[in-house]
């Protein structure tokens, strides 16, 4: 298997490797290896590019049924998750220009921050709020770049596989985007960082 793929262990990408093959060869059963190991990472992914629960569970469902249609013609050798990721996307973005009216939720509870108080933990979330909105206010494709980098913590090779672009193209778009979001955040927050 080659390098450069999530940092699962290398066990659990080889019984992924082995289920899609199995896959391949017209096993329906073998697909659930595959669920079960990107199914959380592809909910939090479908999470950020749409900003609702609801969506967030019917696009990552429906990335997984069209992913097993078309695994025939992708290549166990090569990470699945970037490849993936281009289907879940697709649906994402198909989903936001559909309904165009985005209601955002909170994060997911496992990226909250917990604190050693109510006040800390008040502070806290308001600060994330902020910073989500300010997320949301941002293009889809700077919106997206962030998510892949900061909440799917995707290296440079595995966000360049997924969006089909140059790893040079993956380092200026993420420039640009945490630019463009600490300039909403600058707005939002105030001089201060306090609003």
């Amino acid at each position: 298997m080659k390098s450069g793929g999530p940092a699962y262990p290398d066990a659990d990408m080889e019984l992924v490797r082995r289920a899609i093959l199995a896959c391949q060869r017209g096993s329906r059963d073998a697909f659930e290896v595959v669920v079960k190991t990107f199914r959380g990472r592809a909910y939090r992914a479908a999470l950020a590019l749409v900003g609702n629960r609801e969506d967030a569970l019917d696009i990552s469902q429906e990335a997984f049924v069209k992913a097993y249609r078309a695994i025939r013609r992708f290549d166990p050798d090569r990470p699945f998750f970037p490849w993936f990721y281009r289907i879940l996307r697709n649906l994402g973005f198909d989903r936001i220009r559909r309904r165009r009216t985005r209601r955002r939720e909170a994060l997911p509870p496992d990226l909250a921050d917990p604190g050693p108080g109510p006040e800390v933990l008040a502070r806290r979330d308001e600060v994330k709020e902020r910073v989500w909105a300010a997320i949301h206010r941002l293009s889809e494709r700077d919106r997206e770049i962030l998510v892949l980098r900061h909440f799917q913590h995707m290296s440079y090779r595995e966000i360049a596989a997924a969006l089909a672009i140059p790893q040079g193209t993956v380092m200026s778009r993420l420039f640009h985007a945490r630019s463009r979001l600490r300039a909403e955040l600058a707005d939002s927050l105030g001089p201060e960082g306090g609003g």
